[in-house]
């Protein structure tokens, strides 16, 4: 007999959707999207479908691994902890805690995730990774501007007289907005597309605009001259709820149309036409994450939000600059279950840089590596210097499902329950403002465990058990506690399945902003005080014939390298057939020009790496522009990141993997 269950997607996602979970013989069997759920409302996309394969694949991690002469064996849990722990300890007393490198991401947004953070915060403290791969420019970007990163609730879309898409595929990487947009066509709300890509959003748009990649906020000061030399600014909002607009009207008067339309590769009609558009708000902005992963990637998102701001787009009904939604993640209390306060030693890399991190530190030098939630081999850029640090340290840890390109790089190899098998509650952090319980479902495979139960067991070991002598539900509860007065518990959530979080679902709509002036900043006070430019800057990309024409002219051509269709990142390659191969998508004007076709293979290189693939010709796309899809296997042509930097962007706190350029030729 089938029984059918409500559950949650746990990837880290725009759209967080609600399951049902149908489960057979103790087996889930297939999942769809719950109809009740106010943002599924029944529609789910592949990666979601997805993780029943995912959950029931035979290349399941059963027992744990040691690596001996060269080859993983298997163990024991009672082997493996038991070295791991004395490891732990050995290097803690002979060398300090931070001698050992936490390096984590974001596969999974389960709320009791975060409680690797307290096994090591209980631990002493270790290095740590901060920043982020995939949105930390712009996050950073915004709380110089705003104060922090908020968007408006999704059906307030419907306010909007305008709805720009600024560089995000919503049709591949946000499915219910692509939805909502859909929805908004029909009632007659136009929408503008901007992208280097004509993708599957841009079908659906009433103006598309074709941008050179990296160029965005070059185009936003254009815009902002454009509305300045009209009198179309807001000039009450400017004048009473803003600080440094002075510096702005004096770097866009610092540059010509002419200038930024030759950089950016646009027209003056379309700055024109992007002015009178908002001029004539309110405009809801969604900006993707893609054009923050440059070196001027913070300073991109914040000539955006500029724009948004001078035209009178914050804090009104169908506006907004929505790239963040971090007011989400902020309703929990994630430090009682982190425990910050038992930290007695710390030290940190940017994600981006670990690899160099690793390889150049010193008193003390990283002697271990634990890895959880992530594929550092992968995901991490310049993957050959990843894959170079790893293989240097004396111990390294690998917590997975699978034998991840960072688990074949590992001393020990720990098997882990997947989400329907474990309770926890899911959040997403990027578009709407739901929290959704996910129940365990069925039994782990073989010797997997939680990672709850894993940690538990080191802690013991280590001497600090004690922290960890609270069950799930418990856990839950420390994390849940703020919302109590919203009458959100473990137990309300368990019964209803998901609750409505207490956001703002039209941010700073009382023009009171969380920066240190209290006020809209186009010149940051949060910027200076951590030593960088607080004034916005008119920069380019890294890798641009502005900025280095003379690797331009080895490597003419950009390199994206954008979300997949069907796989969360790195997660899925395995499970699909067909998916296991490197594509290289070309322009137009490449294909014709290196008379590439179809199924041609190609060879796409740089200074730093090479790849090999099978070419496919996009139907429209920026003029030497390249994409290939990230997160793909070693074993199947990767690591893409085999061709990017690790250089961080302007405010440190994000990637430059799409600042990146490369040369392509048929072999």
């Amino acid at each position: 007999m089938v029984q059918i269950v409500k559950s949650s997607c746990p990837l880290n996602c725009w759209d967080c959707c609600g399951f049902t979970v149908s489960i057979k013989n103790g087996k889930v069997i297939s999942i769809d999207g719950d109809k009740d759920h106010p943002i599924t409302q029944g529609k789910i996309c592949g990666r979601g479908r997805t993780l029943a394969d995912k959950t029931n694949s035979t290349e399941r991690l059963l027992y744990p691994l040691k690596r001996v002469d060269g080859e993983f064996v298997r163990i024991s849990w009672e082997q493996a902890l038991d070295e791991i722990a004395a490891k732990m300890a050995e290097l803690k007393n002979k060398y300090g805690s931070t001698s050992i490198l936490h390096s984590h991401d974001y596969a999974n947004s389960g709320l009791l995730k975060n409680l690797d953070q307290r096994f090591f915060n209980c631990f002493g403290g270790v290095t740590e990774v901060i920043g982020s791969i995939c949105w930390g420019a712009g996050i950073e970007a915004q709380k110089w501007d705003f104060g922090n990163s908020h968007s408006h609730s999704p059906e307030d879309l419907f306010n909007s007289s305008h709805i720009l898409i600024w560089g995000r595929n919503a049709a591949r990487t946000n499915l219910h907005l692509f939805q909502r947009l859909q929805q908004a066509k029909k009632k007659g709300i136009p929408i503008t597309v901007i992208d280097p890509i004509y993708n599957a959003t841009a079908k659906i748009a009433n103006q598309y605009f074709s941008i050179k990649p990296g160029m965005d906020g070059l185009l936003a000061a254009g815009v902002i001259k454009e509305l300045l030399e009209q009198g179309w600014e807001d000039s009450q909002f400017i004048q009473n709820h803003s600080v440094g607009f002075e510096d702005l009207q004096s770097l866009v008067d610092s540059i010509s149309f002419e200038a930024i339309c030759e950089q950016a590769e646009v027209s003056r009609e379309t700055i024109a036409y992007l002015a009178q558009l908002y001029a004539s708000g309110p405009v809801s902005t969604f900006m993707g994450l893609g054009m923050q992963r440059y070196s001027n990637g913070g300073n991109t998102i914040r000539l955006i939000d500029a724009l948004v701001a001078v035209s009178g787009n914050i804090g009104i009904p169908g506006g907004g600059a929505n790239f963040g939604k971090v007011q989400v993640g902020q309703s929990f209390d994630i430090e009682a279950i982190a425990l910050p306060e038992r930290k007695k030693e710390s030290r940190q890399f940017t994600m981006m840089k670990q690899a160099e991190g690793i390889l150049n530190a010193e008193n003390p030098s990283i002697k271990m590596i634990f890895v959880t939630c992530g594929n550092p081999a992968l995901q991490v850029p310049d993957s050959n210097q990843v894959e170079k640090a790893f293989s240097s340290t004396q111990t390294v840890v690998v917590m997975d499902h699978f034998l991840t390109d960072t688990a074949l790089l590992a001393d020990y190899v720990l098997p882990s329950t997947t989400s329907f098998e474990e309770e926890d509650v899911y959040y997403s952090s990027m578009d709407h403002h739901f929290v959704n319980y996910g129940p365990q479902l069925v039994d782990p495979p073989g010797e997997a465990k939680a990672d709850l139960w894993v940690w538990t067991q080191l802690a013991e070991r280590l001497g600090f058990g004690e922290v960890f002598h609270f069950t799930r539900q418990e856990f839950i509860d420390m994390g849940l506690k703020p919302l109590t007065a919203y009458g959100i518990n473990y137990e309300s959530l368990k019964e209803a399945h998901y609750k409505e979080l207490p956001v703002e679902k039209v941010p700073w709509q009382n023009k009171q902003f969380q920066t240190q002036s209290g006020k809209y900043e186009f010149t940051s006070a949060l910027g200076e005080m951590k030593g960088y430019e607080s004034k916005l800057a008119l920069s380019l990309p890294a890798e641009s014939k502005w900025t280095n024409s003379d690797k331009a002219e080895k490597y003419p051509y950009s390199l994206l390298t954008i979300h997949p269709l069907r796989s969360n990142h790195s997660q899925h390659y395995h499970l699909i057939d067909g998916l296991g191969r490197l594509k290289v998508e070309v322009s137009p004007d490449l294909a014709e020009s290196l008379q590439i076709v179809e199924g041609d293979i190609v060879r796409v290189w740089n200074d730093r790496g090479e790849v090999k693939g099978s070419a496919a010709v996009l139907k429209a796309a920026h003029p030497g522009t390249i994409n290939i899809d990230e997160g793909i296997w070693k074993r199947y042509g990767g690591s893409i990141n085999s061709l990017t930097s690790s250089r961080e962007s302007d405010n440190g706190m994000g990637s430059t993997v799409y600042d990146c350029l490369v040369n392509i030729e048929k072999i």
